[in-house]
């Protein structure tokens, strides 16, 4: 079970260490993170206002009251409700106290309605994005989200391993996504978060909507799937082709298996998270593939499954264990076929740790 009050407390330091005299926070991750609590996103307004020692006020509406006080909040959260005809905005002058004509960070996904009202209400304050402390501390996985990493990681390949039984001629992307999608919670997950079924051409669109194109033989079909189970996400891509491949994708996705391990084998504490996206990239700019990789090699994942940190080009990011992120280059090439080839890594003190177990043969159904 995480410690909240341990994060509130780190919270406060990275708050202190910013120049951050509060953060507002609403619905979402951050807040989630801090306190374990999950309220609805409402056109009420919901807001975690957490102070510099630590201490926090959940400013609610009074319909979500009963929820909030039974969902084990933190001992240094204090609850204020709301009702229909109530001042929100007050609530959050009063647990702001001093602090309103300070620095405030803002939760960088607050809806934009909440966001201008408390610049209205608060004229004094100078405003701050709450990644600006928040990122750093969900980056850092802690031994438990590691382990709940894990067992995501092994659902989502046990769905890869069913693959190979639902890619046939003539099924359309659309089924094949459906049956994916029951997988993905038979094996485990609560909540299916993506699936990206790209056969043919349409595979060169790095986030393909599954549609109505039939699988063919001799059609490369690119499968990116992932979802949430216990609060943490899970992401992996590979690649099938339905008889034999068309000419140059076999050379190709050789020349991706290689960009992917040499990203994977550049992973180590003190090292950029843009040496690692050289990585992968300098090997496809050799093989002439470069302006066939057409995103960043790897996003973090967590509570959400994109999140910080970003393995991009020229990140200054220095990699720490706990991190845990994707490594996933991709080659495109439009009107003909697509690859790309994902594994979700954690930093260690000696390298990296793959959670996704599969192979990266390219499978042939």
């Amino acid at each position: 079970m995480a410690d909240h009050p341990a994060r509130l407390r780190r919270a406060a330091e990275q708050m202190s260490a910013h120049g951050v005299d509060a953060l507002l926070l609403g619905p979402g991750a951050d807040l989630r993170y801090l306190i374990g609590y999950d309220p609805p996103p409402l056109e009420r307004l919901t807001l975690l206002v957490v102070r510099a020692d630590a201490t926090a006020t959940l400013v609610l509406p009074a319909l979500e009251e009963e929820l909030a006080r039974h969902a084990g909040l933190p001992e240094q959260v204090t609850v204020a409700a709301h009702g229909e005809t109530d001042d929100a905005y007050a609530l959050v002058h009063r647990a702001l106290g001093d602090a309103q004509a300070g620095r405030l960070a803002v939760g960088d996904r607050l809806w934009t309605m909440f966001t201008l009202a408390l610049q209205d209400q608060l004229p004094q304050a100078r405003w701050a994005l709450a990644s600006t402390v928040t990122s750093r501390l969900r980056a850092i996985k802690e031994p438990a989200e590691i382990a709940a990493l894990r067992e995501a990681g092994a659902a989502i390949d046990r769905v890869h391993q069913r693959l190979p039984g639902l890619l046939a001629p003539g099924r359309t992307e659309a089924e094949v996504a459906r049956d994916v999608a029951a997988a993905i919670v038979e094996e485990g997950h609560e909540q299916v978060s993506f699936v990206i079924v790209a056969a043919g051409p349409n595979a060169a669109s790095p986030h393909h909507e599954s549609g109505s194109r039939r699988l063919r033989d001799g059609d490369p079909v690119l499968v990116d799937i992932g979802g949430m189970r216990d609060g943490y996400g899970s992401d992996c891509t590979r690649n099938y082709v339905l008889g034999e491949p068309p000419a140059d994708y076999a050379q190709a996705y050789a020349r991706l298996r290689e960009a992917q391990e040499a990203a994977v084998t550049a992973i180590a504490p003190g090292v950029t998270s843009g040496a690692v996206d050289a990585a992968a990239r300098d090997r496809l700019a050799a093989a002439g593939l470069a302006e066939a990789f057409v995103h960043r090699t790897g996003h973090g994942i967590g509570l959400e499954e994109h999140e910080a940190p970003w393995i991009a080009p020229g990140g200054e990011t220095l990699l720490e264990p706990g991190m845990v992120f994707s490594v996933e280059p991709g080659v495109y090439l439009p009107d003909r076929w697509g690859m790309r080839l994902e594994d979700i890594v954690v930093v260690t003190e000696q390298g990296a740790e793959s959670l996704n177990r599969l192979p990266h043969d390219l499978v042939r159904v």
